[in-house]
C-alpha cells in the first residue's frame, strides 16, 4: 500500500517504519503523504492502542530531501500548487499530533530538521545514544515552522527551545523565530492580567481581606513587642 513507509500491527502495536533508506529515509514529498495517509488509517482503527515510528537503516532521517524536485523545484506551478506543497509538514505534524493512540519516537543515528519537528508532534521520545537530533533550519535562513516553535515551548520552555549560540545565525531568522516564542508563550498574558487592577480594588475593599489585614497588623505590633522585651532580658 505505501511505498515509502512500512506500516506493520501485532497486538495492540504499530510500528511505522521510514522506508528510504538509500536517502537515509530523507523526507521527500512522497513520504510526506504517506505519512499523511497513514496516520488517518492509524486513528480509524480501534485496535491499535500504541504506534512507534521509526527509521529503516543507520537512521531515523537526515531531514529534508533536497533532491525532491516536487517539493523545491515548483516555483513555476500555480500558486494553490505552491501552498499545498508547502503546507505538508504542518498537516502532517497535525495528523500525528491528533492521534488518539500514544505515539513514541525510536530514534537512532540522525534525527534532523523536519523529522525533528515530526519528534516534537509525538507524545513520548526515546533516544539511543548513538542519536544526533538538530534543527538547522535558522542556520540556514528559514524560521522553524509546522507548529514546532510552541511544541517545543511546551517541551522545553520558551529560554531553551532559542538557540544559545546565535551571534553566527542569520539575523532576520533568529529575530523572527524569537519573536514567534515570545508571542507563544505569553499567549495567556493578557488574558490573565487585564482586569488585575478591578480585581485588587475588588478584593481589598472585601470584609475578608480588612479581617486579614488587621489580624496581620495585629501578628506584626506582638512579634514586635516580643523582640523589644528579648532585647531587655537580654540587657
Amino acid at each position: 500500500m505505501y511505498r515509502t513507509l512500512k506500516l506493520a500491527i501485532e497486538r495492540g502495536v504499530a510500528t511505522v517504519t521510514l522506508n528510504r533508506p538509500e536517502a537515509r529515509n530523507a523526507m521527500s514529498a512522497e513520504l510526506m503523504h504517506e505519512m499523511i495517509a497513514c496516520a488517518g488509517e492509524i486513528a480509524a482503527r480501534g485496535e491499535i492502542d500504541v504506534v512507534i515510528v521509526q527509521g529503516s537503516g543507520v537512521c531515523f532521517s537526515a531531514g529534508a530531501d533536497l533532491k525532491d524536485a516536487s517539493r523545491w523545484g515548483n516555483a513555476a506551478r500555480p500558486f494553490d500548487e505552491q501552498r499545498e506543497i508547502a503546507a505538508l509538514g504542518y498537516r502532517m505534524a497535525r495528523a500525528w499530533e491528533e492521534l488518539p493512540q500514544v505515539t513514541i519516537a525510536a530514534i537512532e543515528g540522525y534525527a534532523i530538521g523536519g523529522w525533528l519537528a515530526l519528534v516534537a508532534a509525538l507524545d513520548w521520545r526515546v533516544i539511543a545514544d548513538n542519536a544526533c537530533v538538530a534543527l538547522p533550519e535558522s542556520a540556514l535562513g528559514i524560521p522553524l515552522t509546522w507548529g514546532t516553535l510552541p511544541r517545543l515551548v511546551n517541551l522545553v520552555g520558551p529560554a531553551r527551545a532559542v538557540a544559545k549560540q546565535v551571534l553566527a545565525l542569520p539575523r532576520n531568522s533568529v529575530r523572527m523565530t524569537k519573536e514567534s516564542i515570545n508571542a507563544y508563550a505569553s499567549i495567556g498574558a493578557h488574558a490573565a492580567s487585564h482586569m488585575a487592577h478591578d480585581q485588587v480594588q475588588l478584593a481589598a475593599g472585601s470584609a475578608e481581606a480588612k479581617a486579614a489585614r488587621e489580624a496581620f497588623a495585629a501578628k506584626r505590633r506582638k512579634d514586635a513587642s516580643a523582640a523589644r522585651s528579648r532585647g531587655r532580658c537580654r540587657r
